[in-house]
């Protein structure tokens, strides 16, 4: 069920100002960082109970900080609002020797896909991230911390990519020689791609399709999820890390490379979807959304090549080459994503009829 007991669990749950009773935990394993339970009362879901990774995200004040700020915005007729459940001490979360621990409401009758072949899905996807952008258009930025500083930065990769070729093994250096290269070869072009003129958002920073629930019944998009790192950012983060995620319909550490795809009709509905919404970007961030296709994959890909030379320090493993996989993979997509950069250029200006006046 997980990495805690029953009996652990109930005692972490007794800090949490909930009424008395018998709860069960289910542990859920599709997220590589913290650890995830879902809080069943009487058999029936009710919340979400999670011990968040201090090691990677060793400010927990402001990521929390972060995550209650942006769900006081986060609601609206098509945008279900998740509620934080407060400690017995007022607090967004809980600590012990165990970790630091958070719950909030558990959305009934919902679901999340992390793959998909359906255009409403797609679309929904599209629409559901245009809407958290409009809301989070209030924000006040001074107000959230960097609780990761640079996530998405270029050089800050590109660094710990080479500080890590620097500490590697012979034998994984061999094995990675024809990706490293890669790597390096795509570095240099992005570099040159970059807009740094682009302006600064509040954005989720980790919008894969899996991110997104859905309602089961109409496979409506309810709202986004995994909100660990909300924080100041590009829109182009968003839109590339969404994309690479739909309109490739295999898993992401797939071995077999032909399976990868670039499925253009997936990207038109995401697009579309994203229109539903109306104007909110700029013409700067509508040029940059290309860009950002390319670069989400390849930023991912990088981390995973870098956590491989480092021998798996950050990510979950379930075999000892899966971050290399995982890394092959996103590299794949990051090419077949080069090669359709006419053609996003054209499904945008299509789609998005409002933002080319």
């Amino acid at each position: 069920m997980g990495v805690h007991s029953q009996e652990e669990l109930n005692e972490v749950i007794d800090n949490f100002d909930l009424k008395e009773n018998v709860y069960s935990f289910d542990g859920l394993n599709s997220g590589f960082i913290n650890d995830t339970y879902l809080v069943s009362e009487n058999d029936i879901p009710k919340y979400i109970l999670q011990r968040i990774n201090h090691g990677v995200f060793t400010n927990v004040e402001g990521l929390m900080g972060n995550i209650g700020s942006a769900l006081k915005l986060l609601k609206a007729k098509d945008y279900t609002q998740i509620k934080l459940i407060k400690s017995k001490l007022g607090k967004t979360y809980f600590s012990d020797a165990k970790g630091f621990w958070r719950m909030m409401t558990y959305i009934q009758g919902s679901t999340t896909y992390d793959t998909t072949t359906s255009f409403d899905i797609a679309f929904e996807a599209g629409r559901v991230i245009g809407k958290f952008h409009m809301l989070m258009g209030e924000a006040d930025l001074k107000k959230y911390t960097d609780t990761i500083p640079k996530f998405h930065n270029l050089e800050l990769r590109k660094m710990q990519f080479l500080a890590s070729l620097a500490r590697a093994s012979e034998a994984k250096l061999a094995v990675a020689s024809d990706t490293i290269e890669f790597a390096k070869n795509t570095l240099k072009m992005l570099e040159e791609m970059e807009n740094k003129e682009l302006p600064i958002r509040i954005c989720h920073n980790d919008t894969k399709l899996n991110n997104i629930l859905y309602s089961k019944e109409t496979q409506k998009a309810l709202c986004l999820i995994d909100l660990d790192t909300i924080m100041k950012g590009n829109f182009h983060y968003d839109f590339g890390d969404a994309i690479r995620t739909i309109v490739n319909t295999a898993p992401e550490d797939e071995q077999d490379h032909t399976k990868i795809t670039f499925e253009k009709n997936l990207f038109e509905a995401f697009v579309n979807g994203l229109g539903y919404n109306g104007s909110f970007l700029t013409k700067e961030e509508i040029k940059a959304l290309p860009l950002g296709v390319i670069l989400m994959p390849f930023l991912h890909g990088i981390r995973a090549l870098t956590d491989y030379l480092n021998n798996n320090v950050y990510y979950k493993v379930a075999y000892e080459n899966q971050n290399l996989d995982r890394c092959l993979s996103l590299f794949d997509f990051t090419q077949k994503a080069l090669n359709e950069v006419d053609y996003m250029n054209n499904t945008i200006t299509k789609y998005l009829p409002a933002y080319n006046e």
